[in-house]
């Protein structure tokens, strides 16, 4: 190491030498820097050990400084509850509590383990995982703990809440800090670790099998067979999802996220080991216990191989052998997930049925039918088909119902569901039997196929919901795979059946009704991608096309038109199963909203949204390679595809742009383009196949959906991480009841619809029957009755009307309030309030009137295009203003000044009024995306708000100025800093060079500031309030700014650099406010003085490392930027020697000077600038490196040119003062040209010729030209002389 080292800092200095000898010279520059990265590693290595235990040892106290502030801040929690205002908002944040409190305890052990074992390396990683695993939840937790603060009525609990979450914050900083320090030292070792880990599964796994064997293998506390199977289940997709996350970034390199991963893979076998485990230990069958048990151990034996394969590619990441390898070790894991599945409770039963099934239907492949019986003529085969067919429907429905039930249910519904399709198949193919004509056996053998793959469908649809109830988008999967068995059923039974008119009809349509009932019996996920106003529209025009089948419906049956009966039957049908599950959809929209119900959390994707395009793309894929697809059914299989994976490659270019993750960011990035590229592909295949209906065309197209299924499951399984997955809505009891109108509704428009066609069905056969038609007449009553009920409750149902018309009651109460105080402070009776002080109410005040800031925007999107969270946002919104306006009472009361006094209370007014304007703008557009005069309404509101917002935060900040009272200032600050985790959504507006220059003006600004606190400290303390509140507005613009900047440096390194340098400033800016604070209300405060002197300079330092690393993220255009700072000041010293010329005050110094002995330098300089102006120039096309030495090289140029005229001018004494002014003049507009000259290059870097930037740095440039070669007049002055 030492060797090493010592080679390391030979080679650097020796590439410093080069660099120095030719500075402009970018190879030189390029070695330098591989020389200082190779040194860094070098002392990296040699002081490994050591910096390793520094680390850890700092880790330590943190994590234990970190879990004692997150308990202290829990308690806090607690106690606010019972005064909180806002519900919704304390149960998230008990919720989040509880997170956090499972993450302590496992801090805690972590840190015990590592403080027993200090050497060993599974202890440190433990310690650093679980450092790691904290500051997700810790995060969310403060974030809930300051957004609950405002709406806390108890002053003393808010107090405690608000600064546990200060404290927790701060050493959650910390713990951010040093857990990535010692992941980044001991980062090595993660996979080495996770290995290690997986063969001591392995090896815990054969002891449970030994056990197992001799009997004694029990069950621990708590667990049943059903739990450890559902965390079994849940775990195998977790395994399978840290699975891909590794595969991916091993095929990519990044040995960090390699690490990450296979410690993610290490830690969900875990939970799988003692999943497996538990559930063989629940049963008493030795050979279910062998089966689950061994299958267990290939799982690990295969994870541990795929780990190993991904150790060697990172470490040869060149070999193209890695893939195919990885992705061998990755299909044996999966088979061998797969087979442990399979040995569940319920799974092994519903495995055999599948095998039955496909054991059956072995026999449509051999071209033998079985022959009916003597006695059985072909209608009695006919109508035996139709019976079991009927019977096969009935069991897929209890097949449903049964997948969330026992295991014992779900075993016993899946045999008998093999069984009636043994029934059902024999019927089948012996109709065909008797059928005389090869094409009508052939017909019924391919249907016959159809009810095949759907039953298996069906079944390996109950699999995955039994296994993982709760997976994405499961349970519709299952609800559309029933619905598939009975359209197969359906179109089996039209085929090959003949019955009296329109009975045929009638029993489709009933199975089909049937089979779409499950929809609203527990509507507790999405079933399709409607918003509510959709669902609403769907339902008021399927009511319609229902009403009038049912006029059909009873038309052609008097008129015994039975074709055209069936028709409007199917038409009714179709319309009672739209109906059915836009009414689902709209009660589970319902739900979610209700206040009462924690509303979701959207993650980087929506899983659900993945899952239902995958399916529907696969669906139409399959009625794509259907032989019996028309050419309609061709395109509109074209067009489903179309459009679910162009929301697809959004969701990934989205995702892309949101994550941090620079694996991540490239698989989304990748597989957007290759789910594009196959579906340019299979497009393509389509047309061809649209045009010519023939098995070429459609062997193309099978050929195509390949590779564009494979990268869609790819992509999902992908996307499943729970890094990636959003967080679903939890619906509450009362939501639940909100929910119950439309179901009722619905339910009884399913009963009484069901029947109608049943009697429908009578009246087909002898429409004579009086008694029939009073019943037919009696269901159609009843229909109309429960369509009528549907709709009003749906419309009645609107989400966020009940929660705006709270809010809106809330914040007449707020203005009333304020308006009862207006009137005591004008007559001079509003008495001082002894509830808090003066800067305990502005502290309240502003803390209220930032969350509503923050609110403004939720409330605005959701009013126009997202009526599911309107309810959620307009009740955190409104529970502000109550605190808001009492605390503005407070303050008032409080403050001496009566115009400030009135000041207050009528600005908060106003933004009470605003909002309330914003709610009744809210409540009318109810989110409606398609209420465009509504929309305006709520812009306008937005935009009074916002100003009622800063006019009041203006107030507030000028008040605490000059009172000396800096909280809220603060409070400002850390607000602004925590933003800087936020990612920008949407399109980036300004490019880096642009925010560099932004956040660089400010943070100089900021630093001008800081050295005038220290001079007005001693000089006039009063003002340092003025300054504070100003420095406070340039920092939350700088933070923005910042955050752009962000956003659009590729660097993931120099943006962490940015940001933590950015955070440190605001910490020092903040704890500088505070001295300022204390200095200006104790002016003779020495001490107060002198740590207002220190925190200055550190304010200095850390704006210097701001500085630092915008220059790192683009050396070249910082340069350009420091370049025109400096032709600023050699300007404005030109101006200064110009008004001494003007007077006639500059001479030479010594009176031998002449201008002739500086005429040559003059020349030779300007000669100089034309060559680095060319530089400059070209630098807009060329590196940041290059663009750096030819602004720096201008900059220096322009500076001796300047220097060099100033010299020449005062030879040329006041004599010649019009000679010297000119002169002068003339090198000014240089330095002013050239300054434009700079900053246009600046902007235009890295952009394309056509870009405008590069017209202006064109029209820049030959202005330059033409002052460059110096006007006529000087250079005249230099041939006289």
């Amino acid at each position: 190491a030492a060797r090493g080292l010592a080679d390391a800092t030979a080679k650097m200095v020796d590439a410093a030498k080069v660099s120095a000898r030719d500075p402009g010279n970018v190879d030189a520059q390029a070695a330098l820097k591989s020389a200082t990265e190779d040194l860094r590693m070098a002392v990296n290595a040699a002081a490994n050990n050591a910096l390793k235990k520094k680390l850890i040892k700092k880790l330590e106290i943190v994590a234990k400084h970190t879990a004692a502030a997150a308990t202290q801040c829990i308690a806090a929690a607690q106690g606010a509850g019972p005064t909180n205002r806002n519900q919704s908002s304390q149960q998230q944040l008990l919720t989040n509590c509880k997170t956090v409190a499972d993450h302590i305890g496992k801090l805690v052990q972590a840190v015990r383990a590592s403080l027993a074992s200090p050497e060993s390396p599974s202890s440190q990683l433990g310690l650093i995982n679980a450092s790691q695993a904290m500051i997700q939840p810790c995060g969310k937790m403060i974030a809930a703990s300051k957004a609950a603060v405002p709406t806390v009525g108890d002053q003393a609990a808010a107090l405690q809440l608000a600064n546990c979450a200060k404290q927790t914050a701060t050493c959650l900083a910390d713990l951010r800090s040093a857990a990535a320090k010692a992941a980044e030292a001991c980062g090595s070792l993660e996979v080495e670790s996770a290995i290690d880990v997986v063969r001591q599964l392995e090896a815990d796994l054969h002891s449970i099998q030994k056990t197992a064997a001799s009997g004694k293998l029990l069950p621990l506390p708590g667990e049943t067979a059903e739990s450890c199977a559902l965390e079994l289940g849940a775990t195998s997709k977790t395994v399978g999802a840290s699975m891909a996350q590794l595969l991916t970034a091993a095929a990519q390199g990044n040995e960090n996220y390699t690490g990450i991963a296979a410690r993610d893979t290490a830690n969900a076998l875990k939970v799988l080991s003692g999943s497996v485990r538990g559930v063989a230990a629940a049963t008493n069958d030795r050979s279910a216990q062998d089966q689950i048990v061994a299958t267990a151990i290939h799982v690990m034996s295969h994870s541990r191989r795929l780990i190993e394969e991904a150790k060697k590619a990172i470490a040869n990441p060149q070999n193209p052998d890695n893939q195919s390898r990885l992705a061998q070790a990755a299909k044996a894991v999966s088979q061998a997930l797969n087979q442990v599945i399979n040995c569940l409770p319920g799974q092994r039963d519903v495995d055999a049925a599948i095998k039955e099934i496909a054991a059956a239907s072995v026999a449509l492949t051999t071209g033998q039918y079985p022959s009916a019986g003597p006695d059985q003529s072909f209608q009695d085969v006919q109508t035996g088909l139709s019976v079991a067919a009927a019977a096969l429907n009935v069991s897929a429905s209890e097949l449903v119902a049964n997948s969330r039930g026992t295991h014992a249910q779900l075993a016993q519904s899946s045999q008998k569901f093999a069984g009636k399709y043994k029934a059902m198949l024999h019927s089948g193919l012996t109709l065909a039997g008797v059928s005389k004509e090869k094409s009508a056996r052939n017909e019924i053998v391919g249907y016959l196929r159809s009810v095949s793959m759907s039953s298996t469908k069906l079944l390996m649809a109950t699999k995955a919901l039994s296994a993982d109830p709760n997976a994405p988008n499961v349970k519709n999967n299952l609800a559309a795979a029933a619905r598939g068995v009975t359209d197969a059923i359906n179109a089996l039974v039209t085929v090959c059946t003949a019955a009296a008119p329109g009975q045929r009809e009638c029993d489709n349509a009933l199975r089909k009704i049937q089979t779409t009932g499950a929809m609203l019996q527990n509507p507790v996920e999405p079933v399709n991608d409607s918003t509510y106003f959709a669902c609403l529209d769907a339902v008021m025009e399927n009511s319609k096309v229902l009403g009038e089948a049912m006029g059909d419906i009873t038309k052609h049956a008097k008129a015994e038109r039975h074709e055209d009966f069936g028709s409007a039957v199917g038409t009714a049908a179709t319309a009672v199963c739209a109906l059915t599950e836009n009414a689902a959809q709209a009660a589970y929209l319902v739900a979610i909203s209700d206040s009462s119900s924690t509303a979701a959390v959207s993650g980087l994707v929506d899983s659900s949204q993945f899952a239902r395009a995958q399916q529907a793309i696969q669906q139409a894929c399959e009625q794509l390679l259907n032989p019996s697809s028309a050419q309609a059914q061709v395109l509109s299989s074209a067009t489903v595809i179309a459009k679910h994976t162009s929301a697809l490659c959004n969701a990934c270019k989205t995702a892309s742009g949101k994550t941090k993750n620079p694996v991540a960011k490239r698989k989304f990035v990748q597989s957007a383009k290759d789910v594009a590229t196959c579906t340019a592909g299979l497009v393509k295949n389509i047309k061809a196949l649209a045009g010519t209906l023939n098995e070429q065309n459609r062997g193309d197209c099978s050929a195509s959906t390949r590779p564009l299924l494979d990268a869609i499951n790819d992509l999902v399984e992908f996307a499943s991480a729970a890094e990636f997955a959003s967080v679903s809505a939890k619906i509450s009891p009362q939501a639940r009841a909100a929910q119950a109108p439309i179901v009722t509704a619905g339910s009884n428009m399913l009963t009484s619809s069901s029947n109608l066609i049943s009697s429908a069905k009578s009246l087909a056969v002898n429409p004579r029957d009086a008694a029939t038609w009073q019943l037919l007449a009696s269901h159609s009553k009843a229909v109309s009755d429960a369509i009528r009920k549907l709709v009003a409750a749906v419309k009645d149902k609107s989400p966020g009307q009940l929660e705006c018309d709270k809010a809106i009651e809330l914040l007449n109460m707020a203005i009333n309030e304020v308006d009862q105080a207006s009137l005591a402070a004008i007559s001079s009776k509003l008495a001082p309030s002894t509830e808090s002080t003066l800067e305990g109410f502005h502290t309240v005040m502003m803390s209220n009137v930032n969350e509503i800031s923050d609110f403004i925007e939720p409330v605005s999107s959701a009013a126009k295009a997202d009526p599911e969270k309107l309810g959620h946002v307009v009740t955190n919104f409104a529970n502000y203003f109550v605190p808001l306006s009492k605390a503005a009472v407070g303050a008032a009361s409080k403050t001496a000044n009566h115009e400030r006094q009135m000041s207050v209370l009528e600005q908060t007014k106003t933004l009470a009024e605003s909002a309330l304007q914003l709610m009744y703008a809210a409540k009318e557009c109810g989110g409606n995306v398609s209420a465009h005069e509504a929309h305006a309404s709520v812009n306008e509101a937005v935009e009074n708000m916002v100003e009622a917002v800063q006019d009041l935060k203006g107030t507030l900040e000028i008040a605490a100025s000059e009172a000396g009272l800096t909280a809220g200032m603060v409070g400002s600050i850390h607000k602004a800093t925590d933003t800087l985790d936020e990612p920008i959504h949407g399109e980036v507006g300004r490019t880096f060079a642009e925010y560099q220059e932004s956040v660089s003006a400010a943070a100089k600004e900021i630093m001008i500031k800081a050295q005038d606190m220290v001079g007005k400290a001693a000089s006039s303390p009063s003002e340092l309030g003025v300054i504070s509140k100003d420095a406070t507005t340039v920092y939350c613009s700088m933070a923005g700014n910042c955050r752009g900047a962000l956003a659009t440096i590729d660097n993931d390194d120099i943006s962490e650099r940015l940001k933590a340098a950015c955070k440190r400033l605001g910490g020092a800016l903040g704890e500088l406010l505070q001295c300022a604070g204390s200095v200006q209300s104790n002016p003779t405060d020495f001490q107060g003085k002198k740590e207002l002197s220190d925190s200055a300079r550190q304010v200095t330092t850390q704006v210097a490392s701001v500085l630092a690393a915008l220059q790192a993220g683009a050396k070249g255009t910082q340069a350009c930027i420091n370049a025109v700072d400096n032709i600023k000041g050699i300007i404005s010293d030109l101006d200064t020697v110009i008004m001494f010329a003007s007077t006639g005050l500059l001479n030479k110094e010594e009176d031998a000077d002449t201008f002739g002995e500086h005429r040559e330098d003059i020349l030779r300089t300007a000669k100089s600038l034309v060559e680095d102006t060319k530089k400059l120039v070209s630098g807009a096309a060329a590196s940041q490196e290059q663009l750096a030495v030819a602004a720096e090289a201008s900059a220096g140029t322009i500076r001796v040119l300047a220097e060099h005229v100033k010299l020449g001018a005062a030879a040329l004494t006041s004599d010649d003062q019009e000679a010297q002014v000119l002169l002068l003049n003339a090198v000014r507009d240089v330095a002013s040209s050239l300054g434009s000259l700079v900053t246009a290059t600046k902007n235009a870097f890295g952009k394309s010729v056509q870009d405008p930037t590069m017209e202006h740095l064109r029209s820049c440039a030959k202005a330059q030209i033409d002052w460059r070669t110096i006007s006529p007049l000087p250079r005249s002055i230099c041939r006289r002389w």
